[in-house]
């Protein structure tokens, strides 16, 4: 079994991931805008987000992401199984976490990753059938330059904000994706875009003398 990566990321028109969902989830440098895509998102984009959380297995995700998280869903499971949805399957399957420190993985089933990132993204592979890295910027920004992912799934809303955590650096490495059928746009304008890694460098040629 080789299991895949999937990358889920929320994103304005020119970029910015930085905290969607709250205004606390990440004001790192003054951001101002916490909690963006709440009066632009709709039921094409949650139903999509729910079947992509039906479909995994295993929750990769950055100290941040993962400490919002602990302190979220699991407070959100009810007594006598009408519990949220979302909140059971992540409390039911493995978390990995990815950082350099010693965060405390409160949380059930909750794993520290090795420094080895490329021999334990393998690993979880041979482990898991479908791992979902949700948020967690800085995490998937690695991941995404070293390669280590099969599939990216970007949310692009209709707004722009300006200043704030994007996904690909000024200074990143060069890479080239391929646009998924699956693509499409909701209600509110948002493109629900899928890529999957090309796994060669762009190219360049002048226009009208291309093969």
């Amino acid at each position: 079994m080789s299991g895949r990566i999937e990358i889920d990321l929320f994103s304005t028109l020119d970029g910015v991931m930085q905290a969607p969902g709250g205004a606390e989830e990440d004001p790192e440098d003054g951001f101002a805008f916490g909690g963006w895509q709440a009066p632009v998102d709709d039921d094409a984009v949650g139903d999509e987000v729910i079947a992509g959380i039906r479909r995994m297995d295993a929750l990769l995700l950055g100290r941040r992401t993962y400490d919002i998280f602990a302190g979220y869903w699991p407070q959100q499971l009810q007594p006598g199984g009408a519990d949220n949805e979302i909140a059971r399957v992540f409390d039911s399957i493995p978390k990995y976490v990815a950082s350099r420190g010693t965060p405390d993985l409160r949380w059930r089933d909750s794993h520290l990753l090795g420094p080895d990132l490329a021999a334990e993204i393998a690993a979880l592979r041979e482990r898991h059938r479908e791992i979902h890295v949700i948020g967690s910027i800085d995490f998937a920004r690695t991941l995404v330059a070293e390669g280590l992912f099969d599939q990216l799934n970007l949310w692009v809303y209709p707004i722009v904000l300006g200043p704030g955590k994007r996904l690909f650096a000024p200074d990143g490495p060069p890479a080239s994706f391929t646009l998924l059928p699956s693509s499409r746009v909701s209600e509110q304008g948002a493109l629900l875009l899928h890529y999957a890694p090309k796994g060669t460098t762009p190219t360049t040629a002048e226009m009208g003398k291309r093969d």
